[in-house]
C-alpha cells in the first residue's frame, strides 16, 4: 500500500480550503436556513411549506431535499448549533470542577450567548425558535426526539470527563438526562403564557441550582 502525501494548502502542508463547489453548497444551505427562519417568523412553522422555502432561494424542492430531510430538519439546525456549543464549552471547563457545576456553567453560558447574539448565534433565530416551540407541537416533538438522540453523546462526554465507564456506571447517564430535563423544564417555563419566567438563561440557571441543591424539601420537625 502506498502512503498518501499530505494535502497542501496555500501555506504548505495541511487541510485544503473548501473548493468552489463546496463553498457554493454551503452558501445554498445557509440561504435555505435564512429563508426558512424568515418565513417561520412571518407565517409560523406549521403554515410554512418546503416549496415556499425553496422558492425564496430560487431553487427547486428537489434541491431543498438534497440538503434537508424536512422543514423540521431546517428548524432544528439551531438546536444542533446549541448542542455543538455545549459539547465544546464542557470540554473547556476546569478538570476539577464538579460535573453538575460544570454542566450548569456550560448550559447557562450557551443560553446567554443565544440571547446576546454571541458565539455566532443569531438572537432573531433564537427568539423564532422559542416561539415555534411554543406554537408547534410537531416541532416540539421533533426537538425532544433530537435531544434524546444527543443524550448518548453527552453521556459519553460526561463519562470521559469523570473518568468513568458508562457501560458500568450509571452516573454519567443520570447527569446527561438531568441536564436535558433541566433545560427542557426551563424552556417549558419560559414558553408558558402569563408566567413569570422570561429569560431562558436565568431560568436554566435556577433549574441547575435546584439540581445542585437537591429536590427534597425539608422534613418538618416533630412536635
Amino acid at each position: 500500500m502506498t502512503a498518501t502525501a499530505p494535502e497542501t494548502g496555500p501555506s504548505g502542508p495541511g487541510p485544503q480550503p473548501p473548493g468552489r463547489r463546496e463553498r457554493k453548497k454551503q452558501r445554498t444551505r445557509e440561504a435555505l436556513i435564512d429563508a426558512a427562519f424568515g418565513l417561520f417568523a412571518e407565517k409560523g412553522f406549521d403554515a410554512t411549506t418546503v416549496e415556499e422555502i425553496a422558492d425564496a432561494v430560487d431553487v427547486s424542492s428537489r434541491t431543498f431535499f438534497r440538503y434537508f430531510a424536512s422543514k423540521e430538519d431546517v428548524a432544528l439546525t439551531f438546536q444542533e448549533e446549541q448542542n455543538r456549543a455545549v459539547m465544546a464549552a464542557l470540554d473547556e471547563r476546569p478538570a476539577d470542577e464538579p460535573i453538575m457545576t460544570a454542566l450548569r456553567h456550560t448550559v447557562v453560558g450557551m443560553a446567554r450567548a443565544c440571547e446576546a447574539g454571541e458565539l455566532g448565534f443569531e438572537p432573531g433565530r433564537f427568539e423564532c425558535m422559542l416561539t415555534m416551540m411554543r406554537d408547534s407541537p410537531t416541532l416540539l416533538a421533533g426537538s425532544l426526539e433530537h435531544a434524546q438522540k444527543k443524550q448518548a453523546l453527552l453521556t459519553e462526554v460526561i463519562a470521559r470527563r469523570m473518568g468513568l465507564d458508562p457501560a458500568a456506571d450509571l452516573r454519567p447517564h443520570v447527569a446527561a438526562a438531568a441536564t436535558l430535563c433541566a433545560f427542557q423544564a426551563a424552556a417549558d417555563a419560559t414558553r408558558r403564557p402569563g408566567g413569570t419566567f422570561t429569560s431562558l438563561s436565568e431560568t436554566v440557571d435556577q433549574a441547575f441550582a435546584i439540581l445542585e441543591g437537591g429536590l427534597n424539601e425539608p422534613v418538618p420537625a416533630d412536635g
